[in-house]
């Protein structure tokens, strides 16, 4: 199979650098996760709109949504010449990536036409409500609960904590998983709501990162009422929604962000070799290291335009995103790795100006251990592959049938 482009999207690729040209902000770069300021947020919110004014903000939704009703390798496209300028963003990544396409598979219509066009034209951003202190992997061990008000409104009422929340404090919105039921074995008493995150009873706490950023937080539910009409599918049914979520999270993870591998071929060339003979490029180990990389990258990027191709077909991301993310988020932290040995001392620089062409290896040696956590971590993603992909013998899972009450905290 050829993987170059055809004719038909060497086009596309050439219409989009003559866009990019001509409407990427001259002063725009890209923020890390974490460093976020009202000024970024603004600027980002800016070129998400003269995306969507143009057709290239969400290029495979339909057309009824404010997409095109593109190919997915028409949106590869533009996101590789985007991010070759430095302008991709993590703040809708959340909202357009997870949120709000399980809105537009779950959600009411009446959900489906206020939150999609606003969300897709960057005018609101979106998180993602779902790890708990004692539920991060085991996400349907959720504690945070919702009952019915008292008052025959048909109002929910929710109490608890959520924590590992990106971009919690500038979000607009959130999906939030909730128990509903204790009465029923864990993944049966859950449902999902969409919430305001300016709803009376939220407190937003910022989590200091070890890099100086805060890009997560910790989110704390007191007496917060939520209209039943908030409710993103039925009662009960929450994990079912949550898959279709988690789903997407692993897809959008799992995306390639850029050509690491090239950014560090292009470094080794400044760095010297073996005992200062030539370069790093001279050593054939490296020369083994980089290649493997190369290949892990093009792996990563066929099987995401597979997946893309069943989204583009109406089918639901499947088991097969757990690939992508744990490929994706061990190789991050790989280069990263390999970076900082191949650049010894330099590579702890953190001034700005001389730091600048190794940056985003620093992002990514305090990132890439969270992305391993993220969306799953190494070790859950493994059984998902194990089991749905390979259809391996399923874990003996002790707590299947038995009602959440009456489980362990923790379990």
């Amino acid at each position: 199979m050829d993987f170059n482009d055809s004719p038909e999207e060497a086009a596309f690729r050439a219409q989009v650098r003559v866009w990019l040209t001509e409407n990427a902000p001259s002063t725009r770069a890209a923020i890390a996760h974490g460093r976020e300021s009202e000024e970024s947020i603004a600027a980002d919110k800016e070129w998400q709109a003269r995306k969507a004014d143009a057709g290239y903000a969400c290029i495979t939704w339909p057309t009824e949504w404010g997409g095109v009703g593109g190919t997915p390798t028409q949106d590869i496209i533009f996101r590789e010449e985007e991010e070759k300028l430095g302008l991709g963003s993590s703040i809708f990544g959340l909202g357009l990536g997870m949120c709000i396409p399980t809105i537009m598979t779950v959600g009411s219509d009446a959900d489906k036409q206020r939150f999609v066009r606003p969300a897709l034209r960057g005018e609101e951003i979106w998180c993602q409500l779902f790890s708990e202190p004692s539920a991060g992997s085991d996400v349907a061990a959720s504690r945070t609960r919702a009952v019915r008000a008292d008052d025959g409104s048909g109002d929910w009422i929710v109490d608890g904590q959520k924590v590992w929340t990106s971009g919690a404090h500038f979000s607009d919105f959130g999906l939030l998983l909730v128990r509903t039921d204790p009465d029923v074995p864990k993944h049966k008493g859950l449902t999902m709501f969409w919430i305001d995150m300016k709803t009376p009873g939220i407190d937003i706490r910022p989590i200091h990162q070890a890099d100086g950023g805060s890009g997560f937080n910790e989110v704390y539910f007191e007496g917060v009422r939520l209209k039943d009409s908030q409710r993103v599918g039925d009662v009960g049914r929450g994990w079912n929604v949550a898959l279709v979520t988690l789903m997407n999270e692993r897809l959008s993870v799992g995306a390639v962000r850029g050509a690491a591998w090239r950014t560090l071929m292009d470094l080794a060339a400044d760095v010297p070799g073996v005992e200062g003979r030539g370069s790093a490029l001279q050593d054939g180990g490296f020369r083994q290291q980089l290649a493997d990389y190369y290949v892990a990258a093009e792996g990563l990027k066929l099987t995401r335009l597979r997946s893309l191709t069943a989204l583009s077909r109406g089918a639901t991301p499947g088991p097969e995103a757990a690939i992508g993310k744990l490929v994706a988020a061990r190789q991050m932290q790989d280069l990263a790795y390999e970076a900082f040995d191949r650049l010894d001392s330099y590579g702890i620089i953190v001034d700005e100006d001389s730091a600048s062409a190794i940056s985003g290896f620093q992002r990514n040696f305090f990132w890439g251990a969270a992305m391993r956590i993220a969306g799953g971590t190494d070790e859950i993603l493994k059984n998902i592959i194990a089991e749905r992909v390979l259809e391996m013998p399923l874990d003996i899972r002790v707590d299947r049938d038995i009602p959440f009450k009456d489980l362990p905290k923790g379990v």
